[in-house]
């Protein structure tokens, strides 16, 4: 089995093991902009366009917005976690 699939369900797992909502609800001071500074400052490797491109599909606030987010910047080889949290804050603040 791949990775990235493993990935996806024990993310899957855990989005349900915690409610679902607290899992994908955005972050304190979430936006586009904080998920493109998460990324970047935590692997300046990454590609900015990406970055950017993935961070403006999440900020659609949903869970498969939040999904493609996180597959963009996995397919750039962002770390899982940072992935994950950057997208997590992606969401525009309400």
């Amino acid at each position: 089995m791949r990775l990235v699939p493993r990935l996806a369900a024990a993310l899957s797992g855990l989005a349900l093991a915690l409610g679902g909502v607290v899992a994908i609800a955005p972050a304190a001071h979430a936006s586009p902009q904080a998920c493109y500074d998460t990324v970047l400052e935590r692997h300046p490797q990454a590609d900015p366009r990406v970055v950017e491109h993935a961070c403006l599909t999440g900020a659609r606030g949903t869970e498969d917005a939040l999904r493609a987010c996180y597959y963009e910047l996995r397919a750039d080889y962002v770390p899982a976690m940072i992935a994950y949290e950057a997208c997590r804050r992606a969401p525009e603040a309400v």
